[in-house]
């Protein structure tokens, strides 16, 4: 059969990396190599019941980045030319265009998703995390409970699908072993060397792990550590951490190539993409034992893990590996081992699998149906 024209819902504008957005846009640019039709629709406004406020602010958005173009993630991570991108005030489905699938990828975007009419497409819900960090538990619970086609990107989302007596599809996220890998020998890094990713929200633990370093320092006064990132730390960090804001693609790489542990402190995370990019590049991680960093660290064998908001068993964790080599390179090259397991090709078979699941889609439809179908607002 013939490609499927296929809507992505975004949260909101692409402009700044995050994780969520960056597993959309690798399945948008891999769908879009098979030969089907991506839209990518950016709102300047995500939430379905807004205060005055906020819709006054995100009309003045709304004209301000269609007017510059910087909705779109051009930055930082290339789409391919194919891809059509939107940036529309609101969600609503008099934005959206006509087509085969139509997928919700955060919570705010499902609730939009349920009124649509048909012809928008067999409605998907693809959920990355438990995200009652970014709205109303009983809001996230409904619309998991909605009327949508379920694809969990991790293990604990599955269980907590399950809990809820609801049916949805597992699907780990992918590694891309083109933009990151192994460069620099595990043996030849500097075991004082650290690396972490800094996040302003709470449920990054940012603060956690730099209390974490804080304690390494007066145990290692050599240590250096370098921090990534968005926005600039409040309060500045001390001259011994180098920080990189939005580093391009070559510049991460190269960073995780140089450190030898990572630290990953999070509370909450659905499938983490840095720690797993870190890993890829040789570094040993420590990290938080929680749902999402389950997915692939191990305790004792590809990680260390420690329980979350505990700065102090952190610090430890990173201490066994700064001062045993022997455990720091067994941790590190397992762990290559186990990310390198993570393929976006199998996830990108098992998710398009998902997607021509249907029986109304087991017949070809004809160039005059879809040109009457593809009405659709302006893109590019």
């Amino acid at each position: 059969m013939k490609g499927l024209k296929i809507t992505f819902l975004l949260p909101g504008s692409g402009h700044l990396p995050t994780g969520g957005s960056k597993v959309v846009y690798e399945y948008a640019n891999r769908l879009c190599r098979r030969g089907h039709r991506v839209t990518l629709v950016h709102p300047a406004l995500v939430a379905a019941q807004a205060s005055a406020l906020q819709a006054v602010r995100s009309a003045i958005l709304f004209v301000y980045r269609g007017t510059v173009r910087e909705y779109r993630p051009k930055r930082w991570f290339p789409l391919e030319s194919a891809i059509r991108t939107m940036w529309v005030p609101t969600l609503s489905s008099r934005f959206i265009p006509d087509g085969d699938v139509v997928l919700a990828t955060a919570w705010a975007t499902a609730e939009w998703v349920v009124d649509y009419p048909a012809e928008k497409g067999e409605k998907f819900y693809l959920i990355q995390s438990w995200e009652t960090w970014a709205g109303p538990e009983d809001r996230v619970r409904a619309t998991w409970k909605a009327p949508l086609k379920k694809i969990v990107i991790a293990r604990w989302l599955r269980d907590v699908a399950r809990e809820m007596g609801i049916e949805c599809t597992y699907i780990p996220n992918g590694i891309d072993f083109e933009q990151f890998g192994l460069d620099n020998p595990i043996e030849n890094r500097d075991p004082n060397h650290l690396m972490m990713l800094y996040h302003a929200h709470p449920v990054k633990g940012s603060a956690d792990g730099l209390a974490a370093l804080s304690l390494l320092k007066k145990e290692l006064p050599d240590l250096r550590a370098t921090l990534f990132g968005t926005s600039p730390p409040s309060p500045p960090l001390p001259r011994w951490m180098d920080y990189r804001r939005r580093p391009s693609r070559p510049e991460l790489r190269a960073c995780y190539n140089q450190a030898a542990i990572f630290l990953a402190p999070a509370h909450i995370e659905g499938w983490p993409l840095p720690p797993a990019e870190a890993m890829i590049c040789g570094a040993a991680l420590a990290a938080t034992d929680i749902g999402g960093h389950r997915e692939y660290g191990i305790d004792g064998e590809t990680a260390l893990l420690s329980p979350a908001g505990n700065p102090g068993k952190l610090a430890e964790n990173v201490l066994r590996l700064v001062r045993n080599a022997e455990l720091r390179t067994k941790i590190a090259r397992q762990g290559y081992e186990q990310i390198r397991k993570c393929n976006w090709d199998e996830a990108l078979d098992s998710f398009e699998r998902q997607l021509n699941h249907s029986p109304a889609r087991q017949f070809e439809v004809s160039p005059a149906l879809r040109a009457a179908i593809d009405g659709s607002p302006t893109g590019d």
